[in-house]
This record gives C-alpha cells, sequence and structure tokens, in this order.
C-alpha cells in the first residue's frame, strides 16, 4: 500500500483531516463548446470527479470516482460526495480533480486540456454554504471543440 507521501501525481486542492461533523463536498463548474470563434455552453454534458483518499492508519486508498449530473442550459454542472460515501470505510478525503467526461454534442465532442479538462482539474476555492450545510468547491470552465489539436511541426 502506497503511504500519503506517495501523492506526487494528485497535485490538487487540499481538504480538511479535522474530525468533525463532516459536510457534504459540492463542486462546481462551466462546460462549453468552442467553435472558431463562437463558445457557447453545452447542456447535457458531464464531468467526472477523481478524488483520493487515506484510511484511519493515514495509507492512501486507491482513486474513486464520481460523476456530476448533466449540465444545465448555461453548461453549469454540479456533483455532490456525501460524507457517509466515506464514512463506512472511515476514509478522509485528501484531494480531488475534476476532468471532462462527455458531451452530448456530435459536432463538438473533442475534449480540450484548457483549464486542466483532460489531466484534471484541482478543485479550488471552498466556501461554506450555510443554507445548504454544505461546503462548495469550483473549477475552472471546461471547452470542448469540434476539431482535433493541431500536431506541433518540429520542423520536420
Amino acid at each position: 500500500m502506497a503511504t500519503v507521501q506517495n501523492q506526487k501525481h494528485f497535485t490538487s486542492q487540499k481538504f480538511d483531516h479535522v474530525k468533525e461533523k463532516t459536510l457534504p463536498i459540492g463542486i462546481e463548474g462551466i462546460i462549453l463548446c468552442k467553435s472558431g470563434q463562437k463558445t457557447i455552453p453545452i447542456a447535457g454534458a458531464v464531468a467526472r470527479i477523481t478524488c483520493l483518499a487515506v484510511d484511519e492508519h493515514g495509507y492512501e486508498t486507491a482513486p474513486f470516482s464520481f460523476l456530476s449530473k448533466e449540465t444545465d442550459s448555461k453548461g453549469y454542472y454540479f456533483a455532490t460526495l456525501f460524507p457517509q460515501e466515506l464514512n463506512h470505510n472511515d476514509l478522509k478525503l485528501t484531494e480531488c480533480k475534476a476532468f471532462l467526461e462527455k458531451s452530448p454534442l456530435e459536432n463538438c465532442k473533442v475534449a480540450t486540456d484548457v483549464n486542466k479538462g483532460v489531466n484534471g482539474a484541482p478543485v479550488s476555492y471552498c466556501r461554506l454554504l450555510n443554507n445548504k450545510k454544505m461546503k462548495l468547491y469550483s473549477v475552472a470552465p471546461f471547452i470542448y471543440t469540434n476539431s482535433q489539436p493541431k500536431p506541433i511541426n518540429n520542423g520536420y
């Protein structure tokens, strides 16, 4: 088993390890389509959130993922992780990243790494939503496009 010190590939928002009444975690963002000069929101797109956790002995668990709800007409997505999904194994969340998962648009299905949509965007800017009793994290906007990226010409 890997220990917590072996988290080289996962550099993102760190979560509190304080053992208190754990609140649900919400992660929000926007998914857009860029076609030429136009950028429009995508309704029905999905983001994937992948997290790491440690067990009660401090050992890192295997990464686990969950999907957001489909984006609304403004491209907004929201994903929720409830504490009871972690507490059954006495796990503590250490960090999470968001990724592009799916675009429903046939003409805008190529994921880009703008804001790390392909390689994983660290969740950031936590705020407490008292009315929802939740910790809310945000992710920079993700972008799909309709064309493959052009290969870099190294002069050959």
